[in-house]
């Protein structure tokens, strides 16, 4: 008799729409199929913008973006959320707000700018990240910009990432992923702290310019093998091998910072 396989693990995408496929929900969809889950979506916001620019942005209402969360929650269930792109602090304040007493395990992905310029969050909303939803997630991934902006300090090496995700740890999450690539280096430093202990992952850096949507594939990868049953230690590693993997068979497409290939594993 043939065993019936238990189902996808179910992650939700709280993010925006990216209409070149590189990042925000598209990139996380794409993530999580690649890696066996079941992915659904609430949209923050949509954007029009290609490798080269961000042209526009328009931010959902908030209660729409309530309405998303909820609607899933209460029918299909969520084994994992990752969070990106807010937009303001009216979806940052009715996201913390719909997911107040939720016992899902959340991955925080502080999307505040974008690479090829543009403000991705306000200032108000970024107040919200700090007091609201900071102190909800299991895991805040900053890369060294953000992180900076979070804690107040520049980073600019190793040591500097050290001192800044301790300051993040303070805000309240259960660990904290500071992300080197944007530190110089022939080689990618990434610190994850939580109240206990630490793990610095390395990695050798690819001389690249197709690199859009790194940071939201990784947080997304992350969820993914969280709401699997990996460890934290465990699911970052293995986040982090797969996005290495992604970001060098990137595909080269478009004339500025081009996509990843997110089935890269499977090709």
């Amino acid at each position: 008799m043939r065993t019936k396989k238990p189902p996808p693990a179910r992650v939700l995408s709280i993010a925006g729409s990216d209409c070149s496929g590189g990042a925000g929900v598209q990139a996380d969809l794409k993530t999580m199929a690649a890696l066996g889950a079941y992915g659904m979506s609430a949209i923050t916001a949509m954007t029009i913008q290609n490798t080269k620019n961000i042209a526009h942005i328009e931010v959902l209402a908030p209660d729409m973006v309530r309405a998303q969360i909820r609607t899933i929650i209460d029918d299909i269930g969520v084994d994992a959320i990752k969070i990106g792109m807010l937009g303001n602090a009216f979806v940052a304040g009715i996201v913390a707000d719909t997911l107040t007493g939720v016992k899902i395990p959340m991955v925080l992905d502080t999307v505040m700018q974008a690479t090829r310029g543009g403000a991705l969050l306000d200032e108000d909303g970024v107040a919200v990240l700090r007091s609201r939803l900071i102190p909800m997630a299991k895991l805040v991934t900053p890369n060294s910009d953000e992180a900076a902006r979070l804690s107040g300090i520049p980073v600019t090496s190793l040591a500097d990432m050290r001192r800044a995700a301790q300051i993040i740890l303070a805000l309240g999450p259960e660990a904290v992923l500071v992300k080197g690539g944007h530190v110089p280096g022939e080689k990618i430093h990434d610190i994850l702290l939580w109240h206990h202990g630490e793990a610095v992952f390395e990695s050798k850096r690819i001389n690249t310019r197709h690199t859009h949507g790194t940071g939201c594939t990784l947080a997304t990868a992350i969820a993914v093998f969280l709401a699997q049953g990996l460890g934290l230690n465990d699911a970052v590693r293995q986040a982090r091998t797969y996005v290495h993997g992604a970001i060098k068979n990137a595909p080269g497409f478009g004339g500025g910072n081009g996509p990843l290939d997110h089935d890269w594993r499977h090709r």
